[in-house]
C-alpha cells in the first residue's frame, strides 16, 4: 500500500496556505522557490517519516515523469535530495539516489483547467519507461510540487504495476488540495497568479536563478508572434540557445503546434550568428588597413 505526505492542505479557494506569487514563478523556472520549497517540504516530511528514512538501506527519489526538459518538481526534487542526503550523512547511511520516469510527451493543452477525468484521459496517450531492476525492491520517495486531482499518483502507480515493479513507495507533495467542492482549475490560478503578462516571463527568465523547464518553454513555443518576438529581444544569447537546444531534445520540433516558433528561433539565432560573424571579419579587415 502506498503511503502519502503533503506540506500544505488547500481547504478553502481564497485561502491559500502557501506562497502564490513564490510558486507561480517556481512553476515558470524560478529555482529560487523551488530551493525554498524544498526545504520547507523536507523540514515538514523527515518530522513524519524520519525513523522509516532511517532504516531503509537504499532509497531513490524520483520527480515526476519526464523527456528531456526537467519539469518544476524535477527542481524540486533536486534540492529536496540535498536536504535528504545531508540527513543522512549526519546519521551515518548511505546517501540516496534520483532515478526517472522516462515519459514521451503528446499534448499542447493546458493540464492545469482540466477535471480529473480529462486529465486522465491526456496523460493516458504518454508513453512510460522506468528501469525495473534498478528499482525493484527498493524504498522509493515520489515528489511532486501539487496533488489537485491524483491523476499523477494514478498514472505513476499504474507504470509500476505495468512493470511489475515491487517495493515500498510514498508521495510527497508540497500542496493538496483536499477540498472536493473546488474545481481542479484552481492549480491554473497558483500556476498564473504572477505570471500575467509577458512582461512578467522576462523577468523570471532574466532571474540569476532561472532553469528551462516544461511549463516555460511549451508556453513560449505556443506564443503569437509578438508576444513570441518580446521575448526574444528582451533574454540573453545563452537564453535563446538554451531554449532552441531543450525544445530539440524534447523534439517539440516534430509537434505541429511548436513548430512555426521553434524555425523562427532557429533563423532568428542563425542569423544572429552570421551577422557577429560578419562584424567581426569587417572589423577585423578595418583594423588590418588601418595598420
Amino acid at each position: 500500500m502506498n503511503k502519502r505526505f503533503s506540506l500544505h492542505k488547500i481547504e478553502n479557494e481564497f485561502d491559500c496556505p502557501f506562497d502564490e506569487t513564490g510558486y507561480s514563478r517556481f512553476k515558470f523556472g524560478d529555482t529560487y522557490y523551488a530551493k525554498s520549497f524544498a526545504k520547507e517540504l523536507f523540514d515538514g516530511f523527515i518530522k513524519e517519516f524520519g525513523k522509516e528514512i532511517l532504516a531503509q538501506n537504499e532509497i531513490i527519489l524520483f520527480p515526476s515523469p519526464y523527456n528531456s526538459i526537467p519539469t518544476a518538481s524535477n527542481f524540486l526534487c533536486s534540492y529536496f535530495k540535498e536536504h535528504l542526503n545531508y540527513f543522512l550523512f549526519e546519521n551515518n547511511r548511505a546517501g540516496c539516489i534520483e532515478g526517472k520516469i522516462h515519459r514521451q510527451q503528446t499534448y499542447v493543452q493546458d493540464y492545469g483547467n482540466m477535471s480529473f477525468e480529462e486529465r486522465i484521459t491526456l496523460i493516458s496517450n504518454d508513453t512510460y519507461y522506468i528501469d525495473k531492476s534498478f528499482v525493484d525492491g527498493k524504498f522509493c520517495i515520489f515528489i511532486d510540487d501539487i496533488k489537485i486531482t491524483g491523476s499523477h499518483e494514478k498514472t505513476v502507480d499504474r507504470i509500476l504495476k505495468e512493470y511489475n515493479v515491487n517495493g515500498e513507495f510514498i508521495f510527497v507533495y508540497f500542496a493538496e488540495l483536499i477540498n472536493n467542492e473546488i474545481h481542479p482549475k484552481i492549480e491554473n490560478h497558483y500556476n498564473y497568479y504572477r505570471i500575467k503578462t509577458t512582461q512578467d516571463l522576462i523577468e523570471v527568465m532574466n532571474s540569476e536563478h532561472f532553469r528551462f523547464n516544461t511549463r516555460i518553454t511549451k508556453f513560449i513555443l505556443l506564443m503569437e508572434d509578438s508576444d513570441f518576438e518580446q521575448i526574444y529581444q528582451n533574454i540573453s544569447e545563452q537564453r535563446r540557445e538554451e531554449m532552441l537546444h531543450w525544445a530539440i531534445s524534447n523534439n517539440y520540433h516534430q509537434v505541429e503546434e511548436y513548430q512555426k516558433n521553434i524555425i523562427k528561433l532557429k533563423d532568428k539565432i542563425q542569423w544572429q550568428l552570421t551577422y557577429k560573424k560578419d562584424k567581426d571579419k569587417t572589423l577585423t579587415l578595418q583594423n588590418s588597413q588601418s595598420v
